[in-house]
């Protein structure tokens, strides 16, 4: 049977942080009633995005795409923002954001770093350093750098009009921020499967306020 899941991480670093979760369909026709309704928004990560919505042909490993999320989170991607709701794009919901704004994506980042540690092999989280901007929204939360943990095999490879402001350490693009908004942010790892809070309580601070 088709069903509406999301991994119980979300939903406990949510409500750990103080907030209430709530696990949105992806109904593109209820998207902004729905956002009237919300503090803050996690877009989270999933199946590739279609490379229709950036101007590409599917590479051979883009695979599983899911035309009803696509476009029924980019609604809400561009509703959160004309509302400057709080959001933080996580994996898939940080490339969603970069396409949003006019960037592009690298779709299988292995032809262009030459290594699978993002994405080590099926079911395995990969870690590794991000440096972080100075005085941008993610390096108050978790300092000059972290350890992340990523499972992913596309990337940023334009940001459009986004801010970069985080690296891994093959100076690929890991954190993006939408400027000019209170938090609006895209990370390339998964804080929901790690264990700093940090990303979760700044959100929730955000959506307080």
């Amino acid at each position: 049977m088709p069903a509406v899941l999301v991994p119980e991480g979300y939903v406990r670093q949510v409500a750990a942080a103080g907030g209430l979760p709530i696990v949105l369909p992806p109904t593109e026709s209820t998207s902004q009633q729905v956002l009237d309704l919300l503090d803050g928004l996690i877009l989270a990560g999933g199946a590739d995005l279609d490379p229709q919505l950036y101007g590409q042909v599917a590479h051979q490993e883009t695979i599983g795409v899911r035309p009803d999320r696509d476009a029924a989170e980019r609604a809400l991607a561009l509703g959160a923002m004309q509302r400057d709701l709080p959001t933080l794009g996580i994996c898939r919901g940080m490339q969603l954001l970069a396409v949003t704004h006019g960037g592009q994506l690298e779709q299988h980042l292995p032809d262009a770093v030459h290594h699978n540690r993002h994405r080590p092999e099926p079911g395995v989280f990969g870690e590794h350093l991000v440096r972080l901007k100075i005085n941008s929204i993610v390096q108050r939360a978790l300092g000059d750098s972290a350890v992340v943990k990523s499972y992913h095999h596309q990337g940023v490879a334009d940001p459009g009009s986004l801010e970069v402001t985080g690296w891994a350490d093959d100076e690929t693009i890991e954190v993006v921020e939408v400027p000019g908004k209170r938090f609006a942010v895209g990370v390339l790892w998964h804080p929901e499967a790690g264990d700093s809070p940090a990303l979760f309580d700044a959100l929730i601070t955000a959506a307080s306020t």
